[in-house]
């Protein structure tokens, strides 16, 4: 029904054009409120009738009139009605929407898919965890969010780009190497001569005893032999950052997120780029000396207050990495580039963008943009789930998949909007019925599979059959629904908004399941039967569409 819709609202802007120049522009159909109402809405009436010095029911009932004298109109409309101030709204005829369906089936994976654009780069930074630890079910959220963002922009034809950026050197790395080697040398949690700080779970002897046997580790990004030297603090140190890289990659490769590429924070060091930033700051006259401190005048730009780029003993603070980071990002041509992290990087939103603005480099204000969430709350028969014996202290993303599934979670961590909190429950994650939202989905889909294997018959060649029979009440709103998916994929990726996908595949499962109670499909006549396979096949199609934009399977049998 995309090209029966386009036709409409070319029609429409026609008609609009009309009636005062340049208004075809704004010409948008919208969904009414009440299903009862009719299949399209439009306000351009009442948009218009100010200008025009005319009563908005007047201009529509002008309109309606206009419209149901076109040939387009009189092909696919049934009926425009004329409510309240000056609503107009569209019954379609049922051969408008059965144009869906053959929309659908001749699309198959590429349905509501835009082709590349050139010059639409976008950059997508998420996970970015340090190696210190397995990834926690908050990098799971994040992983998730990032991925279906990521699908979700390359559905509308951009160049999606995957970047995690972390942090191999620091506090925390240091911590990381006393730790380990604390464990090789005998050492455990409590002990007299423990480190403090330190990493205390299960999972640092894991590497104390590789490191010690001389093991070989290669993760995606880095590779390295352990001396089994536990005097030497350098290679224990690079030795469990590559062992946790690794661990970080199993865990990625287990919730099927890949990454184009990652970005060191180190090298911004070693490449002279933090050095750099600061100098461009400074020749710009955005810092000032203030008690042995180099300040960045941020609140030129919005923020609350000026803050410190440069502390009294000389290091920088973590901000100052940061823009040199994004303006990378910049110089290699990405000028869409968006962060999904946490919601305790809130704080760092204006200063980094206080930091571009200030260096002069031409980035537009608001970038980068960001996506923030919410920890995540895991539940386990009815208690709270805190501690993984592995990683010690919290919930790892290994854990959660090994206690459900990979579709379970990352539908789960995707079914509400991200700064949302969330509580995952392990027991609802696992269960088979329909209170369990990605069963419910994935039944769907495999509900329509079974029905397709019963028939047997040559499904390529249903979207080519008549399609009249398809005029039922649940037809027709399964037909306009599965219509919707276009510009609701659209707008999720507009709004970076992948819990639309998984709110809209629960709503088309939930059309689908009520038209299977109401139309039985296998019947003995054979155009109705027809017909009906190939809008459960165009059903199945669009679900397996939208579970691939999430990152989930479509299964053929439950």
């Amino acid at each position: 029904m995309l090209l029966v819709k386009q036709e409409l609202l070319a029609a429409l802007a026609a008609e609009l054009d009309k009636l005062s120049p340049g208004a075809g522009q704004k010409a948008a159909f919208e969904s009414p409120k009440v299903a009862a109402h009719g299949d399209f809405a439009s306000t351009a009436a009442m948009q218009l009738a100010k200008p025009l010095k005319l009563n908005p029911r007047q201009v529509a009932e002008g309109l309606r009139d206009a419209l149901l004298a076109t040939p387009v109109y009189q092909r696919w409309v049934d009926a425009i009605e004329i409510a309240g101030p000056g609503f107009i709204n569209f019954r379609l005829k049922p051969e408008a929407k059965q144009q869906t369906v053959r929309e659908v089936l001749q699309a198959a994976g590429l349905y509501g898919v835009k082709p590349l654009q050139a010059g639409q780069r976008v950059l997508v930074e998420f996970v970015s965890a340090n190696p210190t630890g397995p990834l926690h079910v908050g990098h799971g959220r994040q992983a998730a969010l990032g991925d279906a963002i990521c699908n979700l922009f390359a559905s509308q034809g951009q160049d999606v780009y995957r970047e995690f950026y972390y942090n191999d050197a620091g506090v925390q790395i240091h911590t990381l190497a006393t730790s380990t080697q604390a464990r090789a040398q005998g050492l455990k949690p409590g002990d007299t001569g423990w480190p403090e700080p330190a990493y205390n779970g299960d999972y640092i002897a894991d590497i104390a005893a590789d490191f010690m046997a001389k093991k070989t580790v290669k993760s995606d990004d880095r590779e390295f032999t352990a001396s089994g030297d536990i005097g030497d603090l350098d290679a224990v140190r690079q030795f469990a950052v590559a062992y946790l890289r690794r661990e970080q990659d199993l865990d990625l490769q287990a919730f099927s997120v890949r990454f184009d590429n990652y970005y060191l924070e180190s090298s911004l060091y070693s490449s002279g780029r933090v050095e750099n930033t600061v100098a461009k700051l400074k020749a710009a006259g955005k810092t000032y000396e203030q008690d042995g401190a180099l300040w960045l005048r941020s609140t030129d730009y919005g923020d609350d207050k000026d803050r410190v780029m440069r502390k009294s003993d000389g290091g920088y603070t973590y901000f100052v990495p940061d823009v040199a980071y994004h303006l990378a990002k910049w110089e290699r041509g990405f000028t869409k580039a968006i962060n999904i992290q946490g919601m305790d990087h809130h704080g760092t939103i204006a200063r980094v963008r206080a930091g571009l603005q200030a260096a002069g480099a031409g980035i537009p204000e608001g970038y980068p943009d960001y996506v923030l969430h919410t920890m995540v709350r895991v539940v386990k028969g009815g208690e709270e789930v805190k501690i993984s014996k592995r990683a010690g202290s919290y919930v790892t993303l290994r854990d959660l998949i090994e206690w459900t599934s990979k579709d379970a979670v990352r539908f789960f961590l995707l079914s509400r909007k991200p700064d949302t909190e969330y509580t995952f429950d392990v027991d609802l994650a696992v269960a088979k019925n329909n209170d369990n939202p990605v069963y419910y989905v994935q039944y769907a889909h495999a509900r329509i599979c079974s029905v397709l294997a019963a028939w047997g018959g040559d499904a390529a060649a249903l979207k080519d059959v008549d399609l009249a029979a398809l005029a039922s009440p649940q037809a027709q709103t399964l037909m306009l629904l599965i219509a919707r998916y276009p510009d609701m994929l659209a707008n999720a990726a507009a709004g970076f908004a992948p819990h639309d996908v998984a709110f809209y595949l629960r709503e088309l499962a939930a059309s689908y399941h009520s038209y299977y109670d109401a139309e039985r499909i296998l019947v003995d006549d054979e155009a109705v039967k027809l017909a009906r396979l190939a809008l459960v096949a165009a059903t199945a199609q669009v679900l397996h569409n939208g579970l691939a934009v999430l990152g989930v399977d479509a299964p053929r049998k439950m």
